[in-house]
C-alpha cells in the first residue's frame, strides 16, 4: 500500500517499499515538525526505517512488529 500523506502527517500502511524511502525523505525534508503514523504499518523496507532513523520525526502509534516497535522507539544517541 505504502505511504498516505497528509498536511503535517505521513501514515506508513501494509508493506512500505524501498521506493518509498527516497519520497519519504524529501516529505520530511520539506515539513519540520511532521509526524509519521506507523500503525497500520505490516512491513517496512530497511531504507524507510534508515529515513526514520537519520531523521527522527514524530512516531505516532506502534507497528505490530516488537523488534521494530523497539527500534523506533530507541532513544538517539548523539
Amino acid at each position: 500500500m505504502g505511504i498516505r500523506y497528509l498536511k503535517k502527517s505521513a501514515t506508513l500502511q501494509g508493506l512500505v517499499s524501498a521506493e518509498d524511502a527516497e519520497i519519504l525523505l524529501e516529505w520530511l525534508k520539506s515539513r519540520p515538525g511532521s509526524a509519521v503514523n506507523v500503525t497500520r504499518c505490516q512491513q517496512m523496507h530497511a531504507a524507510v526505517l534508515q529515513v526514520l532513523l537519520a531523521l527522527r520525526p514524530r512516531i505516532i502509534g506502534q507497528p505490530a512488529d516488537p523488534w521494530l516497535q523497539a527500534v523506533l522507539a530507541a532513544p538517539r544517541s548523539n
